[in-house]
């Protein structure tokens, strides 16, 4: 595995060993600055590490100054064509941007952005979308396939490399699982630059949940990816949680609570998933570094959960508390989510 460029954005360090950075984007009009820091804000509390606007004209350009300055994560302007709203953008404080060199026009205009970038300490992410490539590449490989894609995101970097520039971030996104996977495979073979995850147009909340853990789960379990996005039709903070999910579950977030349940099957005496959902969603932003069981029976309880630091098997219309593996008395079914929550909270203290 190739040793990756640490690269700064604003007060995150991405890539070089450090922890995998959780990005998304916001729907507001960027141009309506109040809007899109409120959305910020939610966002910051569901645990967002970089947020990105759309920058589509000079107006929503000019708002980066002040939603800069009411928010505490780093900010991404997202730009398309033209290289004017890039250094508009770098002008009024951005922390990084995500613009292709190999499609702003002629090199002369990459070379201002190059430039201006490095001046001022910002990074710069190319984005290759397979809906979106040069007619070129779909000629020659017949497809947006991985190659085809790879070979798109060569050419910017070279474009970049040209102007001395190297504080560079690589994303490669098909709507294809399959094609993003071994699109990122072939990309960490061929640059060493900090590569963005995702899986684009991934689709509404179910859908997009599934196909983005598939591919950005299979890529950060063999060691690539230094930053993410779960995209998502929906709410943002979707994407945000989801997002943790995927890193808790591969054990790559060191801070949060987990919570593991049984599915319940006609052993279970107690009316299990509306207990198991109300404690998941009561301990999703806590910190703390514990493993909480919810299991459905004795059989699924104790036992099979005597890894977890505490945690309930259902009984009927009661339930056994255990912590690592051991009985330490039973609560009445009504009782089960605040007596746990309250033993959680003793032992995070």
């Amino acid at each position: 595995m190739k040793n990756v460029r640490r690269v700064k954005i604003g007060n995150v360090y991405i890539g070089g060993g450090e922890k995998i950075a959780i990005q998304s984007m916001t729907t507001a009009p960027t141009s309506d600055a109040q809007k899109t820091i409120k959305q910020i804000h939610e966002l910051e509390e569901h645990g967002c590490d970089i947020v990105r606007v759309a920058v589509p004209d000079m107006a929503a350009a000019e708002a980066i100054y002040e939603i800069k300055n009411n928010i505490n994560i780093p900010l991404v302007a997202d730009i398309h064509f033209d290289y004017r709203l890039a250094l508009a953008a770098m002008e009024r404080g951005v922390d990084k941007i995500r613009i292709n060199p190999g499609n702003i026009g002629d090199e002369d205009r990459a070379r201002i952005v190059a430039e201006e970038a490095k001046r001022r300490g910002i990074p710069i992410r190319i984005g290759v979308n397979g809906g979106s490539l040069d007619k070129r590449l779909l000629e020659k490989y017949g497809s947006a396939t991985p190659e085809a894609m790879v070979e798109s995101a060569k050419e910017h970097v070279q474009i970049l490399e040209k102007f001395g520039f190297y504080d560079t971030v690589i994303s490669i996104k098909s709507s294809d699982v399959k094609k993003t996977i071994q699109a990122y495979r072939l990309a960490r073979e061929a640059f060493a630059y900090p590569l963005h995850l995702g899986v684009t147009e991934a689709g509404t909340y179910k859908s997009g949940i599934i196909k983005s853990s598939i591919g950005i789960g299979s890529l950060l379990a063999d060691g690539i990816g230094e930053t993410i996005r779960v995209s998502l039709t929906d709410d943002p903070v979707h994407e945000v949680d989801s997002a943790k999910l995927i890193l808790k579950s591969l054990g790559l977030m060191e801070q949060g609570i987990e919570v593991v349940s049984c599915p319940t099957c006609a052993r279970c005496q107690i009316d299990l998933i509306p207990i198991a959902k109300e404690i998941s969603e009561r301990l999703e932003n806590i910190e703390g570094r514990l493993k909480v069981a919810v299991m459905g029976c004795a059989v699924n309880g104790p036992g099979e959960a005597k890894d977890a630091d505490i945690g309930i098997a259902g009984g009927r219309g009661e339930a056994l508390l255990f912590k690592k593996g051991e009985i330490i008395g039973k609560i009445s079914e009504d009782k089960i989510i605040e007596t746990l929550l309250d033993e959680i909270d003793k032992m995070k203290g």
